[in-house]
């Protein structure tokens, strides 16, 4: 089942087309790898699809992205509750500069939860999701700054998690970290897929083939080939994607 439909989608900053007329379907609770060179357009599309591209200037975007069957660019949408619904973690670990607590609990705070023991509930399972509760429970208070890169990019995935999203976007999640921090996240993404959808962008192979149940190839903007994993990897229909995945592009 589709949790998330592209159709005929167009992206522009200012007079350059940046993405063209991109197909695509995500299927629910699976992992989907965004795959192509620097400059492909993967990380555009990634943020066309939680509308974070509205604060582009210049920033123009044609045809749709359903998600549950209703278009997210429809004016009626109201932004900040698709991107709680539409969660994202950056390339590069950006925790707020206050304590590990009340980083997993700003966005909590910000949808209206005040009361200590629901955030506290809310904190300790975001924290459990993203497999860093055991390494900080004695120390919420402290500085988040403090924590090692791959704690940090956990501790951003537990703070996008601490306001229930059903889609998590994810741009290089692990390109920052050392090897060992890598698979901690790479176990991570297998577990929560089993409850949300998760759409990554990496340039790593290895990671991709490891991890994904879907794939894309991204050429120029414009979508080569996306489909299971198994026949992206294995039996790919285009010469280009063919040619991607055993490195002669």
């Amino acid at each position: 089942m589709s949790k998330i439909t592209v159709r005929n989608l167009n992206l522009y900053y200012g007079s350059r087309q940046v993405l063209k007329g991109v197909d695509l379907q995500i299927r629910e609770r699976s992992v989907m790898a965004l795959l192509g060179p620097s400059g492909c357009g993967k990380s555009s599309f990634l943020r066309c699809l939680n509308r974070m591209n509205d604060l582009t200037k210049d920033s123009r975007v044609e045809g749709e992205v359903l998600l549950d069957g209703e278009n997210v660019y429809d004016r009626r949408v109201d932004t900040m509750l698709l991107r709680k619904k539409v969660g994202m973690v950056f390339q590069q670990p950006t925790p707020f500069p206050m304590s590990i607590y009340d980083n997993v609990a700003y966005g909590p705070r910000s949808h209206g939860i005040r009361r200590k023991e629901i955030l506290d509930e809310i904190v300790e399972q975001a924290l459990q999701d993203a497999f860093l509760y055991g390494e900080v429970r004695d120390g919420l208070k402290r500085p988040a700054g403090g924590l090692s890169g791959g704690q940090k990019q956990r501790l951003c995935i537990a703070r996008a998690l601490a306001v229930s999203p059903e889609v998590l976007l994810m741009d290089e999640p692990t390109s920052a970290l050392d090897p060992s921090s890598t698979l901690r996240i790479e176990d991570l993404i297998k577990e929560l897929a089993k409850k949300l959808t998760i759409v990554m962008v990496t340039h790593n192979m290895q990671q991709a083939v490891r991890i994904s149940h879907d794939a894309a190839l991204f050429l120029e903007g414009e979508v080569v080939e996306w489909g299971s994993a198994g026949q992206i990897f294995l039996r790919p229909r285009d010469m280009r994607t063919e040619a991607y995945i055993s490195g002669r592009f």
